[in-house]
């Protein structure tokens, strides 16, 4: 079914490993979440972990978010995208279904947006425009092939017959006919988006597409039908969430390893991993006013990114550190009393609404031009005081994951990527193992580095 912002059924998961136990009820459908994920399996008694899940309690179908990039803006106003324009985008999902739908996002438009034709199908190997034969589908919107976006609105299209394998790459093209203004867009996509004058949609081929970018434009999530999915793991985050620092068109995020990580487990349902992370992201507002529509506060956009996705049940907050990195507005010092108090608000928001939380500590950034003695007593506290259990139901440790054992202000060597704030590829995979972990998977073979402790881990 066709909506403009549903959200979904939620039900209270066992999950387990003494930071994710989480009793066993039902929750009722909250109004205007969405609520078509499908019947809610009975659940067992005892806890349980997302490495350990047994199969049979996911006994239905739901929609579960397999895919996600959070909104952060209108990107800039090329003539290519003033209309009459079809984007491109390739998108490497995590978990797979029978049927998929998407996302299309308007939310920095000032103005309603109509798309007039879209598609989605699998990616032919190789990584670039062109589509796999014989998996073109036309997507509609309440039975429509065309739907106008809202002005700050998002829309999600019907289900697609189209069977989507675990951990595919996706093609999801739209035809924009009009825009007065740049595209809602995803600026580190990290993986190359297509464009090409005219309706070229339903192309399999991608010669026309030969316009390139660097964002994400529209294309907000995909979901798939599944029976095999328990849930979806949402990461709220930074940059370092974001991916800034890993390999582009890679798919080396901490969250595209632990996706893979997850889809690695022998026995046990699926789970989808989404990544909601925007650069520069705080906690905290930015100042009195309404927030900017290109970076609104992990506090504002929690509805928007994380209790609206399809099938989601823990969230993973990694924020905190561009509140010391980036003076507020009203030029106040860093104060870790408001940083921490102010992820538990956001703790405490997701908590009521069904989901468990698993929250970081803030990663090291010595020898980086930002950092200052002041600034780094700030992070000490923030850490010791989340360490402590005054901000999250649990506590992944990011820091412990990613320093210098002999220069804790600093990132270790191997994981930094250059500019001494964010991890490279190595830096990531630590990441993904440490939350791995606390999600209760077993510690990865194979060179990744080993699952971090949390909770108790000293400074």
């Amino acid at each position: 079914m066709y909506r403009y912002e549903h959200r979904t059924a939620r039900t209270w998961w066992c999950v387990l490993l003494s930071i994710l136990v989480v009793a066993c009820t039902a929750a009722a459908v909250t109004a205007g979440r969405r609520h078509d994920a499908g019947p809610a399996p009975a659940g067992g008694s005892g806890d349980r972990d997302l490495g350990r899940a047994q199969a049979g309690r996911v006994a239905a179908p739901r929609w579960v978010g397999t895919w996600s990039a959070a909104a952060s803006g209108a990107g800039p106003g090329a003539p290519r995208e003033h209309g009459g324009t079809s984007l491109r985008s390739v998108v490497r999902i995590s978990v797979g279904g029978s049927r998929v739908r998407v996302e299309l996002s308007n939310a920095a438009g000032h103005e309603p947006l109509a798309v007039a034709h879209a598609t989605v199908a699998l990616a032919a190997p190789g990584g670039g425009p062109d589509t796999a034969a014989g998996t073109m589908r036309r997507l509609a919107f309440g039975g429509r092939p065309s739907v106008t976006v809202p002005a700050a609105g998002t829309v999600t299209s019907d289900g697609a017959a189209l069977t989507v394998p675990d951990g595919a790459d996706l093609v999801v093209t739209t035809y924009v006919p009009v825009t007065a203004g740049g595209l809602t867009h995803h600026p580190h996509a990290l993986r190359t988006s297509y464009s090409a004058r005219g309706d070229r949609a339903a192309d399999p081929s991608g010669r026309a597409f030969t316009d390139r970018s660097s964002s994400w434009r529209l294309l907000a999530g995909v979901e798939v039908w599944t029976a095999r999915a328990e849930g979806a793991v949402v990461a709220l985050g930074d940059s370092l969430t974001d991916g800034i620092g890993s390999t582009p068109e890679a798919n080396r995020r901490w969250t595209d390893v632990l996706a893979r990580r997850l889809l690695a487990q022998r026995q046990g349902p699926r789970w989808g991993v989404l990544n909601q992370g925007i650069a520069g992201n705080r906690v905290l507002p930015r100042g009195t006013g309404p927030a900017p529509v290109t970076n609104p506060s992990g506090t504002e956009r929690l509805e928007r990114d994380v209790l609206r996705e399809a099938g989601a049940r823990v969230v993973v907050v990694e924020l905190g550190l561009n509140d010391i990195l980036i003076p507020p507005p009203e030029n106040r010092p860093p104060d870790a009393r408001r940083i921490v108090a102010g992820l538990r608000a956001l703790t405490e928001r997701a908590r009521g609404e069904g989901l468990r939380v698993v929250g970081s500590t803030l990663t090291p950034f010595g020898g980086s031009r930002a950092w200052n003695p002041r600034l780094e007593e700030v992070r000490q506290e923030v850490n010791r005081q989340i360490r402590a259990g005054r901000a999250f139901d649990a506590v992944v440790d990011f820091d412990r994951a990613l320093r210098d054992p002999s220069h804790p202000s600093r990132l270790l060597r191997a994981h930094d990527s250059g500019d001494r704030v964010h991890p490279g590829d190595t830096g990531h995979r630590a990441m993904a193992d440490a939350v791995a972990a606390a999600l209760g998977l077993p510690p990865a073979t194979g060179g990744g580095a080993p699952a971090v402790p949390v909770h108790g881990s000293g400074p």
